[in-house]
């Protein structure tokens, strides 16, 4: 029953790897995570951008803080 047990499991194993060399295999993977990296920048950037306006605008309306008095 092992023996059969084995065989499955290889011929498993030989199915999942001719699927994911015929669906492009690791240079699909690569070009993929390539794109994701470019978006990621993108939005990083975006983000950084936004927090920026948004600590300007913050910091216009606060008044400045008197000065300390030393004794």
């Amino acid at each position: 029953m092992e023996v059969v047990t084995l065989l499955i499991a290889v011929a498993a194993l030989v199915i999942a790897i001719i699927a994911f060399a015929r669906t492009g295999g690791l240079h699909e993977v690569r070009r993929q995570v390539e794109t994701m990296s470019l978006k990621t920048e993108s939005a990083r950037d975006k983000t950084a951008d936004a927090l920026d306006r948004l600590e300007r605008l913050i910091r216009g309306r606060e008044k400045p803080a008197p000065p300390k008095e030393e004794e």
